[in-house]
């Protein structure tokens, strides 16, 4: 996976602007979905919402409703 992260990396830093623009949507993608693998993660530990959102710097409130009902 770190391998396909930097080859993104290496894309979103290309000369043509279309290739840089995908890799960035595709990093922005895979970001998302680990971030929401390690909130699923920190819930199963037992973490609180506000401890989750915290890590994350955003609030409690904007967290909970972007994972509180998966």
């Amino acid at each position: 996976m770190s391998e396909d992260l930097a080859s993104l990396m290496r894309q979103a830093e290309a000369e043509d602007p279309l290739l840089a623009l995908q890799a960035v949507v595709a990093l922005r993608k895979e970001i998302e979905r680990i971030e929401a693998v390690h909130v699923r993660r920190a819930r199963v530990a037992g973490l609180a919402w506000a401890q989750i959102a915290h890590a994350l710097g955003v609030s409690k409130q904007a967290v909970h409703k972007k994972y509180g009902r998966r």
